[in-house]
């Protein structure tokens, strides 16, 4: 079930303007525009006083860490906002790491006044209206599962080729270990039985504050399950016991910049409220305004606000999991940011037989580092649907989470260790590891010898 948010946590999330999704949006606008801004300097903040700004469990993970609470911690000025607000325009959510903020309106000229402001370095419009809104259903459950021999069911094998259950035989299950999932929906994830015995400790919408998340989209349904699924002989995930925040970045209905917007706010949510792991099966490279496309020279990991952000996850004590694409057969090949980012793993897709899938997207990044940096199973990989059946799933958005499970298994074995270590182990365990490359990258993954490294570090 979910649980209910403790009361305690509601109140540090009031203290800091970079988790509010503040719902404004009214349907009638038409523009979204992130507004960048230059410093912080009218904060009423001081990097001596975080508890103000931080909650407990991000200030712990930081002091754990041996992190710097830094400048990019504070808050987005309020006066800055409030100013911004009296042309207008709707707030829709800030980013305090890459000093943001996000608006909605029906007139452009407001932006141009607001673009004159002396605290303001630089506006670009993110969102036009389309006039597509899909409508949203919910499937029919029909829950005609067969049990296996198999603790795990058929998923065995995704956990098996990187040894993640021996470290679930080894007690490590992802117990005290907290997993954001950021995605697009999360579609009957209150209504499966299959996850009753998931700790899901609760949700946020940054594209729709007022939309039913788990009336969205199925692809979060399905990452999920590849983790926290947690019935024997039926399906066991790779982090069975963790605790799990679904928050939901992505608007199916359309492709645009501002759903970085969201994911920003996503990830700095997910710091707040104590987040060890985060999830993404997200990545952009096209656009419903194709002046806005990526190209090869972008993917140098700071281009796209989502890899700039993607890229100081670790430097808060967090680990990011994402997918690396699903372009390897298509003209663009290539990995899709957030993927390019720094510090984080990026994941592309294995057969249950360790051959690459076709459609994995490749490397390197423009700086030439790296990329994918593992491999997980991401082709027929066994997930749950709408209906309460397993199904088979294609994607490196599966790849992902399996591993990402099972990574925040490993932290849960090896908590002395930093993000960054962990990073750096997971790598250090691939089977490629001595000559790592742009398709299979490290390679895949022995999470049991990388505990086992960790013992003698």
């Amino acid at each position: 079930m979910i649980r209910e948010i403790k009361k305690s946590v509601v109140l540090l999330l009031a203290l800091s303007l970079s988790m509010q999704a503040w719902a404004q949006f009214t349907e009638s606008d038409t523009l979204k525009y992130r507004i960048g801004l230059r410093d912080k300097a009218a904060t009423n903040y001081s990097l001596q006083r975080p508890q103000e700004f931080l909650s407990e469990q991000a200030i712990a993970r930081r002091n754990r860490q041996q992190l710097a609470i830094d400048s990019t911690d504070l808050p987005v000025c309020r006066p800055y906002i409030d100013r911004i607000r009296q042309y207008g325009v709707h707030i829709l959510v800030s980013g305090k790491w890459d000093n943001f903020v996000t608006v909605s309106c029906n007139d452009s000229t407001l932006i141009d006044q607001i673009a004159l402001l002396p605290f303001v370095r630089s506006t670009e419009r993110v969102w036009k209206h389309s006039g597509i809104r899909k409508s949203v259903r919910r499937d029919s459950l029909i829950d005609r599962k067969q049990l296996t021999d198999s603790l795990y069911g058929k998923a065995i094998t995704q956990i098996e080729m990187s040894r993640g259950n021996r470290l679930h035989e080894a007690g490590f299950r992802g117990q005290g270990m907290t997993i954001a999932v950021i995605d697009a929906g999360f579609h009957n994830v209150d209504r499966i039985a299959d996850f009753k015995n998931s700790h899901l400790l609760g949700t946020r919408d940054f594209v729709n504050p007022t939309a039913d998340i788990f009336a969205e989209s199925s692809h979060g349904l399905s990452v999920l399950s590849c983790m926290a699924m947690n019935q024997p002989r039926v399906m066991i995930g790779t982090a069975p016991e963790a605790s799990y925040w679904l928050l939901r970045s992505e608007d199916e209905d359309t492709e645009n910049l501002v759903e970085q917007d969201y994911w920003a706010a996503a990830v700095e949510f997910a710091d707040s409220v104590g987040v060890d792991v985060i999830n993404t099966s997200l990545g952009y490279y096209t656009f419903d305004d194709a002046s806005k496309n990526y190209t090869y020279r972008n993917l140098n990991g700071h281009f796209a606000l989502m890899s700039r952000q993607a890229s100081r996850v670790a430097d808060k004590g967090m680990v990011l999991v994402c997918s690396a694409g699903n372009s390897g057969a298509g003209p663009w090949k290539k990995i899709t940011p957030p993927g390019d980012a720094d510090h984080v793993l990026t994941v592309g897709a294995i057969d249950k037989k360790g051959i690459l899938a076709g459609f994995s997207s490749i490397g390197n990044t423009a700086d030439n580092r790296i990329k994918p940096d593992v491999v997980a199973v991401g082709y027929q990989a066994n997930v749950m649907g709408t209906d309460g059946n397993l199904r088979l799933a294609n994607g490196t958005s599966f790849a992902s989470p399996i591993l990402c499970g099972m990574v925040a298994c490993l932290w849960q074995a090896s908590p002395r260790l930093t993000a960054k270590e962990i990073i750096q182990l997971v790598r250090q365990s691939g089977d490629r590891v001595d000559f790592p490359d742009n398709i299979y990258g490290y390679g895949i993954p022995d999470l049991w010898k990388a505990y086992q490294q960790s013992l003698i570090k």
